[in-house]
């Protein structure tokens, strides 16, 4: 039986022999702000994960709307999104031998900091306060709001991947730009079930483009995107390409044509946009609200941490009587 002690080394010696050249190895990360003791047991990313995953904000994601704000069960939610997103990164990553854990903590916190009402929350409260990114809240989120305002202290490399995973910005590890592809190709795949499940598409609103080269079932559009980023990475990594995730032409072509399709058939569809204005007049009182009490910062703090009952809760109570009080 082996010491304590020796269990993280034997995973980080695991690490140099099993993984790419191309992964960040957990011994060579770029370490966290607040210097701490390395835990007997766990890699640096591995100690991450767990920390988000016990976090209160990861626990919130579960009452979060994904796209659609409904109480039909089986829609996607900010949590299920999440760990959809984590297995297909990870499913890639092992293809590609990079290091599963970094990418399991990017994906497991990167919408930490997504608002109540899923981008509708967002956008209005960017309204309101001239300037508000999810990505950006994420890594507030992990690096002050959490523990009670001390931060989960994570690691440079799971931070910049939490931020990088959308906007501009790119992440500095393979791992973190791998996730903020298989981010996109996750959503658009499960938003199409779940449109197609309730109504809002139905299978003659798919253009035959997209089920000629993806497939006609969410599983088949899952696999071809995952097995396109693999094959081409693999191909293009070998004959001496620069450090990126990268899809064949005809995939990634494929990939922005399915979002414009979605933004205009769902995501600014009748159904989402009506849904989005009751979730807007609920955001903007709740701002109101705590906008007499706090900064303008803390109060987007307080809406972005509330799951959608919640906020429709304290919406209820600061707008509808209530019979009986004095």
């Amino acid at each position: 039986m082996k010491e304590v002690g020796l269990i993280r080394e034997i995973s980080e010696e695991h690490e140099r022999k099993r993984l790419s050249i191309y992964a960040q190895l957990s011994v060579e990360s770029r370490g966290r702000d607040k210097n701490e003791s390395e835990c007997a047991i766990r890699t640096s990313y591995q100690r991450d994960r767990d920390r988000i995953i016990h976090c209160e904000s990861f626990r919130k994601l579960k009452g979060k709307t994904q796209v659609f704000i409904s109480h039909y069960e089986n829609f996607r939610t900010r949590l299920t999104h999440t760990l959809e997103l984590s297995q297909i990164a990870r499913t890639i990553a092992r293809a590609l031998r990079l290091n599963e854990d970094l990418i399991e903590a990017i994906a497991l916190g990167h919408d930490l900091g997504h608002t109540c009402f899923g981008h509708s929350g967002e956008e209005v409260l960017n309204d309101l306060t001239g300037h508000f990114a999810h990505n950006e809240q994420s890594l507030r989120v992990v690096d002050h709001l959490e523990s009670n305002g001390k931060g989960l202290n994570l690691t440079y490399e799971v931070r910049d991947g939490i931020l990088n995973h959308t906007g501009k910005g790119i992440p500095v590890t393979m791992e973190g730009k791998l996730v903020k592809i298989a981010d996109r190709i996750t959503y658009l795949c499960h938003d199409i079930q779940d449109s197609l499940a309730v109504g809002i598409l139905s299978e003659n609103d798919i253009p035959d483009r997209f089920n000629k080269i993806l497939g006609i079932s969410h599983s088949q559009r899952v696999n071809a995107f995952v097995q396109d980023m693999i094959m081409e990475t693999s191909n293009r990594l070998e004959n001496g390409e620069p450090l990126q995730i990268y899809q064949s032409e005809k995939m990634a072509e494929t990939m922005m044509d399915l979002r414009t399709f979605m933004f205009r058939e769902v995501y600014n569809g009748v159904v989402c946009m009506k849904e989005k204005e009751k979730a807007s007049l609920i955001v903007e009182h709740l701002f109101e609200h705590y906008r007499s009490y706090f900064s303008a910062q803390q109060a987007a703090d307080k809406i972005a941490g509330c799951t959608d009952q919640f906020a429709i809760n304290i919406f209820k109570e600061l707008v509808i009587p209530q019979p009986g009080l004095k």
